[in-house]
């Protein structure tokens, strides 16, 4: 489990503000929804946008002093100056999932201060899953659509890597050849295609033990997830070329204005931090 953060904040206005976000969503969801292509080519709904102006206000509201960087907000050149403590703010994780009607989508919020994500909140509203860290320890709850809050909810940890192969969790939407080859150098018993960022809370929850993406993800994508992983004692290791030691994903306020420098290195997931030099040596591909 994460140490607690000084930097931390009670999550309960973020869980509020996430079942609110996913309400919204599956309103939309549930009848037809029409999409459009953003300027880099990944899709946006209506959904993404209810989502995320709910989320704004609330966030403005509850919190005026630290800056929001939204993935919509920042499609539409809206990004606020540098700060070493904002709020990452993903409406509706998993839009080709939501599109696709498979359900594997999520709302995530995260706070980064200092570079680490140390708070964040995941909820996928079609299963009624939540999963939050406030910089302790991680917690999950099961939920119904019309929840206004999560409950105290179940702590929830790692697990220790199985003698018996791994459970490796891949992108539904987002495969590559390299990612196939990585987990063919790995002792692996399952591999489960999942969407969204519950690939990493199901690897904090115990039920996977490894999640590995080259393929490109922005901040925003993994960040909430990432603290909820790291309060439950796994790690995400950034994956830079030639890299010879497990360094933890770290998270950089953007460059410019423009909101370039958002984008993730390559990463492993892990729960077992034993399981560092192995995934790594497989990395070298």
């Amino acid at each position: 489990m994460a140490a607690a953060d000084e930097a931390a904040i009670d999550c309960k206005p973020l869980i509020s503000l996430a079942l609110e976000a996913g309400r919204a969503v599956l309103a939309i969801y549930a009848g037809a929804h029409e999409t459009a292509e953003k300027k880099d080519g990944s899709p946006v709904t209506l959904a993404d946008q209810a989502a995320e102006a709910l989320i704004l206000k609330g966030l403005a509201q509850a919190y005026p002093d630290i800056p929001v960087i939204a993935e919509e907000a920042v499609s539409a050149g809206h990004v606020p100056a540098a700060a070493s403590r904002y709020f990452l703010v993903d409406p509706l994780d998993g839009t080709r999932e939501f599109i696709s009607r498979n359900g594997e989508f999520t709302v995530n919020i995260a706070l980064v201060s200092g570079g680490k994500p140390v708070a964040g909140v995941v909820y996928a509203p079609v299963p009624g899953e939540i999963y939050w860290t406030g910089g302790g320890e991680a917690r999950m709850a099961k939920v119904s659509a019309e929840a206004l809050d999560a409950g105290e909810g179940v702590p929830m940890h790692v697990r220790a890597a199985p003698q018996t192969g791994l459970t490796v969790l891949a992108s539904r939407s987002h495969a590559c050849a390299r990612t196939k080859q990585l987990i063919e150098q790995l002792p692996v018993s399952d591999v489960t295609s999942a969407g969204s960022s519950l690939k990493l809370c199901l690897v904090a929850a115990g039920r996977a033990d490894v999640y590995p993406r080259l393929s490109p993800t922005m901040q925003w994508d993994i960040a909430a997830g990432h603290a909820v992983l790291r309060a439950a004692g796994g790690r995400v290791l950034s994956l830079t070329p030639g890299g010879a030691e497990a360094t933890e994903l770290a998270y950089h306020a953007p460059a410019s204005r423009d909101g370039s420098g958002l984008e993730n290195s390559a990463f492993i997931a892990i729960g077992d931090p034993e399981l560092a030099p192995l995934v790594l040596k497989a990395s070298h591909i």
